[in-house]
């Protein structure tokens, strides 16, 4: 297929964390607000003269400082943010908002706020709390957190208009910018998709990582630039997987797969599209925070709400966006040492296996784990055996 026009570009803007996009919001008066967790509505964090940064550590290296301060049985995706705090690399921010979703991230953000990532004036650390089930106390207590945690922060440090109107507005810009990666994403649902896994999740990050009004432009183009590229007229792809998670913000790594020959169709993983790019209808008569703080929590797939309505959501999410994307087969991957994670790939692997009826591959990795070999020969091996149920089921028929 012939390269998209803008891919070299959002490939550039993914190699730091502070970005040209980043940078160029800052000089126009913006204040950058850094989070880390779906469980922070990231609508919100993009009021008025805010825009959010998802925090990543792209081309990490050594994380030894950030093993000192942590030990070495925590996630290496809370590591390797310490450690890019550490080195400077987070200075420009000028707030940073935590979420206690995992005791890990949690001690990173304690880090963060004790080492000082930022020497910003007015820079601050907030923490708010997540529920582990849907009640209507659950989501009262998450507002509440929200709301004087986090938006009232923003107000009284840098006197950021939070008013249910300014949160609306941020809900349509927010909302076009879903719309958008949501149509990109219904194409890969094609027997030959004109776009790639690697493309898309390369799209699918810089959403989170940029202003969205300085994004949005190029993502139009290439939402009309993808309506007209024709496919390659023999997909260069042997298999057809999904992919369900934990944190995956490394586009190496969905190369690393889509290079042994599986086409990676569905992202149902932190920093995927599912959950986090599902538009946000609200209604004029109710408050739109609430609105929003409900979404959150009826979408969200994380290993930590341990319901049994929410277990069983994120097995029936998981195969319905197999289906629906056509996959042969599911990897389930988790950041090694991921508590929650942990638990949910051990056991759900087999369960969509033996109950649904999958191809699965278990995989628990390191952060960056594009270049692995080991890695490559498992990925290389799944692919081959879904490759001979395709051939034993078409000798079946």
């Amino acid at each position: 297929m012939k390269d998209l026009k803008h891919l070299i570009y959002f490939e550039s803007l993914l190699e730091n964390a502070d970005n040209d996009l980043v940078k160029q919001a800052q000089a126009d008066g913006k204040l950058a607000i850094g989070y880390t967790c779906f469980h922070i509505p990231e609508v919100i964090l993009n009021c008025d003269k805010c825009f959010s940064v998802r925090l990543r550590a792209p081309n990490t290296g050594s994380i030894d400082i950030a093993t000192y301060y942590m030990s070495n049985y925590t996630c290496e995706f809370a590591r390797a943010l310490v450690e890019r705090g550490i080195e400077g690399g987070y200075q420009f921010l000028d707030a940073m908002i935590g979420v206690d979703a995992c005791s890990m991230m949690n001690r990173a953000m304690e880090h963060f706020e004790i080492l000082g990532v930022s020497e910003k004036p007015g820079f601050f650390v907030t923490h708010t709390d997540m529920p582990y089930k849907i009640t209507d106390y659950t989501l009262k207590s998450y507002v509440k957190q929200m709301r004087i945690r986090v938006l009232d922060r923003l107000t009284e440090v840098y006197g950021v208009d939070t008013s249910d109107a300014a949160i609306r507005k941020a809900v349509e810009e927010h909302n076009e910018v879903c719309r958008i990666i949501s149509e990109i994403s219904e194409m890969r649902k094609a027997d030959n998709p004109v776009i790639t896994g690697y493309e898309f999740h390369v799209l699918n990050l810089v959403t989170y990582t940029c202003p969205k009004y300085l994004i949005l432009p190029k993502l139009r183009e290439t939402l009309a630039e993808l309506k007209k590229r024709k496919p390659d007229a023999v997909s260069p792809f042997r298999a057809r997987v999904a992919i369900v998670g934990s944190e995956m913000d490394d586009p190496n790594l969905t190369k690393l797969i889509e290079n042994c020959g599986a086409l990676v169709v569905s992202d149902r993983y932190c920093f995927g599209s599912t959950p986090g790019r599902e538009v946000i209808e609200l209604k004029d008569d109710e408050d739109a925070l609430t609105q929003i703080c409900l979404h959150c929590m009826e979408v969200s797939e994380c290993a930590r709400y341990i319901a049994d309505e929410k277990v069983l959501q994120r097995r029936e999410t998981a195969d319905r966006l197999a289906k629906e994307f056509k996959a042969e087969g599911i990897i389930y991957e988790q950041m090694k040492y991921c508590d929650y994670w942990g638990f949910e790939r051990a056991l759900v692997s087999h369960i969509m296996h033996d109950e649904y009826g999958w191809p699965v591959l278990s995989i628990d990795r390191l952060y960056n784990n594009g270049n692995s070999g080991q890695l490559r020969t498992r990925v290389q091996a799944f692919v081959e055996s879904l490759e001979i149920k395709r051939i034993h089921s078409e000798e079946g028929k």
